[in-house]
């Protein structure tokens, strides 16, 4: 495929790339413009959504204006939008008139993070395919410059964070990651104002491990407290160690540096081969196990060990226990902190699980993927509190979706 001036469509593309890596984020606009120019395109503006999904940002450079996109635009709303369709669902979608206007998903590995807006005098299969393949490289150019940027940082939030909120983030993974085999994705609220809750996941060549951690209070310290839990099933994860072990690090830790605060845990591996789930719970929810639509009852349900952080001298830490499921393909274990279902309208009415089992069920039931399910179940939650929860709630959400044998590969 070429561009518009005859020169080949990979050749853009590595000039594109190679341009990025030495141009500030506020260039990257200009330096995107320049490149659908030369495909013969009429306009691109990168949108970003913003930390809690609801709306699109445009991110502006020296040719905002000249897009129509000005400085401090309030962007689109991720509801009611066809760019927030195309952020939803991942499809590309397209609108005609004089011009045509493609809406195509930014994203990166599986991490949503926004839609590419390019315009078109008219448009083919080819040069559909083109415009995809330049919003893949997009993604990746704009992502590789968030970890230190603070232009990108402040065109994805709406409000100033707190202290621990910053500090949260700061150590927590991307929300969404992912292989052929299995999709992790979390979603937090209050996302602006977080103090004890964090999650965590990763992957190794066969193990999916995912972490949700709930940390007593709504402070600087509970915020430290999550961060070290954190830093301690990582360190111990990444030097060898099971869950067993990951369980002893983190509780010596909290014992030794912030006596007297408790964090309730859930750490669990999930075979991505076999299917075997294996989990310690420390003082936390159950986790759930939703199958073909439905809520297994029951099918997670174990005896919690106590909180982390329990000084010795109150009660001497016996091993953890390790239990052990086994899933079968297209299995979705759910896990959340108690802030999720304890969450009350103004009228004292508590979300409670069973509208949180509904409202899952009915986004797998619909065939959303796992973030979309949980960016609508989160919104949920916080419509029914009007806006602002008074603890933190978090929720991770895994499937296991193993290829099968004809499509593996």
């Amino acid at each position: 495929m070429t561009a518009v001036d005859g020169t080949d469509f990979s050749d853009l593309l590595s000039s594109l790339l190679d341009v990025s890596q030495r141009v500030t984020p506020a260039e990257l606009p200009e330096l995107v413009q320049d490149t659908t120019r030369k495909l013969g395109l009429l306009d691109a503006v990168i949108f970003l959504a913003d930390v809690q999904q609801m709306r699109l940002t445009a991110l502006t450079g020296a040719h905002a204006h000249a897009s129509g996109v000005a400085d401090g635009d309030a962007g689109l709303p991720v509801d009611g939008t066809l760019a927030g369709w195309a952020y939803r669902t991942g499809a590309t979608e397209l609108t005609s008139g004089s011009e045509l206007v493609m809406w195509i998903p930014l994203v990166d590995g599986v991490e949503r993070i926004g839609v590419l807006r390019l315009t078109a005098p008219a448009l083919d299969a080819d040069r559909l395919e083109q415009c995809q393949c330049l919003a893949a490289l997009v993604a990746k150019v704009v992502m590789s410059k968030v970890g230190f940027s603070d232009m990108l940082m402040r065109s994805i939030r709406t409000q100033p964070m707190t202290l621990q909120a910053e500090m949260a983030w700061a150590f927590m993974p991307p929300r969404t990651i992912g292989t052929r085999s299995v999709t992790s994705s979390a979603v937090l609220e209050p996302a602006y104002e977080i103090g004890g809750d964090a999650f965590d996941h990763s992957l190794t060549a066969r193990t999916l491990h995912v972490t949700v951690v709930d940390a007593m209070g709504h402070d600087l310290a509970s915020g430290l407290c999550a961060a070290v839990a954190l830093a301690g099933c990582r360190s111990t994860r990444r030097s060898g160690g099971d869950l067993t072990d990951i369980t002893a690090t983190v509780d010596e830790a909290l014992n030794q540096w912030l006596p007297e605060r408790l964090l309730t845990a859930i750490f669990a591996d999930l075979d991505v081969e076999t299917g075997d789930l294996s989990w310690v719970n420390c003082g936390h929810p159950a986790p759930l196990l939703i199958r073909r639509h439905h809520v297994v009852a029951g099918a997670l349900q174990r005896e919690a060990q106590l909180p982390l952080g329990i000084s010795p001298h109150h009660a001497p830490r016996v091993p953890s226990i390790i239990h052990h499921a086994h899933l079968e393909p297209g299995d979705r274990i759910l896990i959340h902190t108690d802030g999720v279902t304890e969450a009350r309208s103004d009228t004292g009415e508590q979300f409670g699980e069973e509208r949180l089992i509904d409202t899952v069920v009915r986004a797998t039931a619909a065939g959303e993927a796992a973030p979309e399910a949980l960016r609508r179940l989160v919104r949920g939650i916080l419509d029914h509190h009007h806006g602002h929860l008074r603890d933190d709630a978090t929720i991770l959400l895994a499937e296991w979706h193993p290829p099968s044998e004809g499509k593996a590969g």
